[in-house]
């Protein structure tokens, strides 16, 4: 009980240093705010406004149904432009796509003849090339169809397509895009806060003053995972109420709460890795530094920006073994597809295996000292000091690793006193 008491006033002493933080405390706001709407709305991968100019040499009835049919919100009104006018309009970069119709294009298509409909495109606005191209020569062949055919309904084809698009019936960007920036936002702001806190003591001398007191490694690493993690579970929280569903009207079809619960435990991951930088980082700078090469290839190959069976075989197999990996599986199982299977349960248990692993790092020791003893054999010691007596010291295994060490330590020591006694032995006479 003295232990949980320890760890919760130390936790209210980082609440409050936070809180008297203002900076930190408007960064975290905006990271779970402004940015998130902004990651949401600025990087929308669906086909939006694209300019579009027609040079028409031709100005026949199916020519004029192809322009016309062309409409927002995926296109702006088409422009007529001049066919000279072509290379100088796509240099300026004034429209995406170009339409050049040749001229007596509707009588060679009424002759059964196959005209080139010609259509460039301004590849520099890849993402909007690439499906404002595809959406064109859809409706361009839709428009020809009716058109040859003399009715509203084109010929029936010999299979029918039918899509059915789930969880996402309209492919909105901001839908996926919201959900992850609040993923990638946990992740980064978890582990800047734990690791700050550690520099902040450091700097301010306070973590002498820990280290003198009768409190041990593990209360005062508790104590800034359970602060600060609470910190990003309630911004966590309201941001997926008030800007996910209040401001961006995204559904979420799943368990708040199960998503809540999962994102403790991920906490208790990310915290730990922020301490572990804490306490390899000596001051802020390199603390971002650090943090800046964990933080982006967790967030950038974790799959919430592009799907993990994309990438290299290898990849996938290296990114299995980070918990953001299953930490986007579980966010995604639980928010869009409203599951309940086991694989939130696998995700889970993975988070924890690699948090507990983390985090008794950042409280362990481990140095490589060189053997000076024996220089025809060159070679190395690999020591690691524990954060407490009895870690990694229990149990049937842990019974046996004591009982070497303690020999070992008992006949080197007595070797290394010998030693000393000999020396000194030999400088008296």
């Amino acid at each position: 009980m003295r232990a949980l008491a320890n760890i919760f006033w130390l936790g209210t002493k980082e609440l409050r240093s936070f809180g008297h933080d203002i900076v930190l405390l408007c960064f975290v706001i905006y990271s779970f705010s402004l940015m998130i709407i902004s990651q949401a709305q600025s990087t929308a991968l669906e086909l939006h406004n694209a300019a579009v100019g027609v040079a028409d040499e031709d100005r026949s009835e199916l020519s004029h149904r192809i322009v016309s049919a062309l409409l927002p919100p995926n296109f702006k009104p088409p422009q007529a432009i001049a066919e000279s006018d072509i290379d100088r309009s796509m240099d300026a970069a004034r429209y995406t796509f170009v339409i050049d119709v040749p001229p007596n294009f509707e009588r060679d298509v009424s002759a059964g003849r196959q005209p080139a409909l010609q259509l460039d495109v301004d590849a520099t606005a890849m993402m909007q090339a690439g499906i404002g191209a595809g959406y064109i020569e859809e409706i361009a062949n839709a428009e020809i169809a009716r058109y040859v055919s003399g009715s509203d309904d084109p010929a029936a084809t010999p299979v029918d397509l039918a899509v059915r698009v789930a969880f996402n019936p309209n492919v909105y960007t901001s839908w996926f895009n919201s959900v992850m920036g609040i993923i990638n936002n946990i992740t980064m702001i978890s582990i800047l806060l734990a690791g700050a806190a550690l520099i902040r003591e450091r700097e301010h001398g306070t973590m002498d003053h820990l280290l003198v007191m009768p409190l041990s490694p593990f209360e005062i690493a508790m104590a800034k995972v359970w602060a600060n993690g609470l910190v990003i579970t309630l911004a966590a929280g309201l941001s997926l109420e008030i800007v996910v569903r209040g401001v961006l009207q995204v559904p979420v079809t799943g368990s708040v709460p199960l998503f809540m619960a999962g994102v403790v435990i991920y906490l208790f991951f990310s915290t730990a890795v922020g301490i572990f930088l804490g306490t390899v980082a000596r001051s802020m700078p390199q603390l971002g530094l650090l943090s800046m090469l964990v933080m982006m290839p967790m967030n950038l190959l974790s799959g919430a920006s592009t799907p993990l069976e994309s990438m290299p075989v290898f990849l996938q197999a290296v990114m299995e073994l980070s918990p953001s990996t299953h930490f986007v599986s579980f966010a995604q199982a639980i928010l869009y597809r409203g599951t309940s299977s086991t694989d939130p349960a696998y995700a889970i248990a993975v988070k924890q295996l690699y948090a507990s692993h983390y985090f008794e790092t950042a409280l362990d020791l481990t140095v490589c000292v060189r053997d000076q003893e024996h220089q025809e054999r060159p070679g190395i010691y690999l020591i690691t000091l524990k954060g407490s007596q009895q870690a990694g010291l229990t149990g049937l295994k842990g019974g046996i690793v004591r009982k070497v060490a303690v020999d070992k330590t008992r006949s080197s020591l007595e070797r290394a006193l010998g030693a000393i006694r000999q020396k000194l032995e030999s400088q008296a006479n």
